[in-house]
């Protein structure tokens, strides 16, 4: 660990489990504990525990906050009411991506806001430019921490301990848990039925082992961001940084539906309309023929051996025990098409497909 790495209020916990570390986003994280593979399939089988606790968290308190943020991130927060969350996005002026985050809409005058780890600053510092003054918005990155409950037995294990279940994808509700308070959120990054809690820093040690003496009848399994990645790639989830970066837009990316075309301002609004109606680069899934491995940054060809792109993520899918790809690449190519990834000194085939890879649970019951 270097002097400026951070690391989770956890971090003995994740030492004692004798957790691998690497670093994210400027934290040293627990990266796998008994193996990636172990891991990646007690999420898709049975429950895993996460700490993400590296993300960020940040709190927009004031009269009319939510219509505030409304003007400046791409999401339409009037979609939502208190108590529900939502995914979106703050853009450049040139509609390149600063950050991709969740905003938990408490009330018309409380958002809490969880970005990315090495751009929580950066997103508060921009929120802040602009705001009215009688609208504080306050970077609590150290404050609280957050564990993440991801797998179809999620719910039998968290209700076993009293915590609120059954609540609808995106929907948080608050709750204690001996002298802790949590929210806790039907939200999550693996494409599993899951959910996420949210607590003060100074409780996070006291919840995680209640979480983790509870969960050996379900077959709860500890998982790092190793396991965490391979599960988002297969969903086909976006990662700051490879498929969403100030270079790459929310267009670019295909989630469209993360900005709120209709509504009159937000940052970076011009650009993305007039880049919606142009021919662009697309993020196209890719699934291998063969036995090659994408990796990022990976280049991308057509059959004549033609540069047409680049893959943002790659991984080897242990559900599908292949590998598999998000790769930006030229507008001409389209699902059905098949492309070669060139790895290390030859070119493998990979057929273009639309993410997901494998089946969501995570609306699942």
């Amino acid at each position: 660990m270097t002097a400026d790495q951070l690391t989770s209020v956890l971090n003995d916990r994740h030492e004692a489990a004798g957790a691998k570390f690497a670093e994210f986003g400027g934290w040293l994280m627990p990266l796998e504990y008994t193996g990636v593979l172990a891991e990646h399939t007690a999420v898709r089988e049975r429950v895993g525990l996460f700490d993400v606790s590296h993300l960020g968290k940040a709190l927009v308190v004031g009269p009319g906050a939510a219509d505030y943020l409304n003007t400046r991130l791409t999401n339409d927060l009037n979609r939502i009411g208190a108590g529900q969350a939502q995914y979106t996005l703050l853009c450049a002026e040139d509609g390149g991506t600063v950050d991709d985050l969740i905003a938990y809409r408490r009330s018309d005058d409380e958002v809490f806001l969880i970005p990315n780890a090495s751009n929580t600053a950066e997103v508060v510092k921009i929120l802040q430019r602009g705001a009215p003054k009688d609208i504080v918005i306050t970077n609590h990155h150290r404050d609280y921490a957050i564990l993440a409950v991801q797998g179809p037995r999620s719910d039998e294990l968290l209700a076993s301990i009293g915590l609120p279940v059954g609540h609808d994808y995106m929907r948080f509700a608050v709750a204690t848990l001996g002298d802790a308070q949590l929210t806790v959120c039907r939200t999550g990054y693996t494409g599993e039925r899951g959910y996420e809690l949210v607590c003060a820093s100074a409780d996070a040690g006291a919840v995680w082992d209640r979480v983790v003496a509870a969960g050996k009848p379900y077959g709860l399994a500890l998982c790092g961001l190793g396991a965490r990645d391979t599960l988002r790639t297969e969903m086909g989830y976006p990662l700051h940084g490879n498929d969403l970066s100030r270079q790459i837009s929310p267009v670019e990316a295909g989630i469209l539906w993360a900005v709120g075309w209709k509504k009159p301002v937000f940052d970076g609004a011009q650009a993305l309309r007039a880049q919606r109606l142009t021919q662009h680069r697309v993020l196209r899934g890719l699934k291998a023929i063969g036995r090659g491995i994408p990796r990022h940054g990976m280049e991308v060809v057509d059959a004549d051996g033609a540069p047409i792109g680049v893959v943002t993520s790659g991984t080897f899918s242990p559900t599908l025990r292949q590998g598999i790809a998000l790769a930006l690449v030229d507008p001409s190519v389209v699902e059905g098409d098949q492309v070669g990834v060139v790895i290390r000194s030859r070119t493998e085939a990979f057929d273009v497909v639309k993410p997901p890879f494998v089946t969501p649970g995570v609306r699942g019951a």
